[in-house]
């Protein structure tokens, strides 16, 4: 199934972190945050500014990309969980 998200807003698959710390010490499911970066799979036409025209979105397919904790909404498709975020809800492009 493929998702297509509308206008500004972009469909992000999370991105596991290391599953041990520096220290070596292994952490459990159970005490780990929700990562706050992703990478990006697919990206919406556009934001529609008030005089009708379309600006394009400064993020783009395959960046890897940081977010709030509570940023976007979270969907599963296909037993698989993605958010789906707004452009301004992206704090930053990593890399």
């Amino acid at each position: 199934m493929q998702l297509r998200p509308l206008h500004d807003r972009l469909v992000v698959r999370r991105v596991e972190q290391q599953e041990e710390s520096k220290g070596g010490i292994i952490i459990p499911d159970t005490a780990k945050e929700r990562p706050l970066e992703g990478e990006v799979l697919e990206v919406g036409s556009g934001k529609r500014l008030e005089d009708g025209s379309v600006a394009e979105l400064a993020v783009k397919k395959g960046d890897r990309v940081i977010f709030g904790k509570y940023a976007g909404t979270e969907i599963t498709v296909e037993g698989e969980e993605h958010l789906i975020l707004r452009e301004d809800e992206v704090l930053g492009v990593v890399g």
